[in-house]
């Protein structure tokens, strides 16, 4: 497999249902992104310190541009799986370190946004992608 396979590399799957949930997905989390990197970053990173997470300042640009930069380009479907990647990580993080002494509840959004971001992941973009065109040869 070459870098651009995993980079864009993605199946020729048409099925419009994998189109909505990409799209839903990116722009859903994307609502809570965009505050964080436009206005609120210094806020957020603030609070990630306030967690015990190390290097709040990495971390929390990093979880910022996951939930902005990777929902645009998960929407698009563009660099589809690092895009995912970053979001599962991010997810992740949220689910077991963030909220991991809360119960399900408390996880539940992190896994709701988490959980389709593997599905992309593994997956890729589908025929409806950016990724599916850029990777054609032609």
């Amino acid at each position: 497999m070459t870098i651009k396979t995993y980079l864009l590399g993605t199946d020729a799957d048409a099925n419009p249902g994998v189109l909505i949930l990409r799209i839903f997905l990116g722009a859903a989390l994307l609502t809570h992104g965009w505050g964080k990197m436009v206005g609120g970053l210094g806020d957020f990173i603030a609070s990630v310190g306030t967690m015990g997470l190390p290097f709040p300042q990495v971390l929390g640009f990093l979880a910022a541009f996951a939930e902005s930069g990777g929902a645009i380009l998960l929407a698009i479907g563009l660099l589809t799986r690092p895009a995912a990647a970053l979001i599962v990580v991010n997810m992740a993080v949220a689910a077991l370190v963030v909220h991991g002494g809360q119960g399900f509840a408390a996880q539940e959004m992190a896994w709701l946004y988490g959980v389709p971001a593997l599905f992309f992941l593994l997956k890729g973009g589908g025929k409806w992608s950016l990724d599916f065109y850029l990777s054609r040869e032609t």
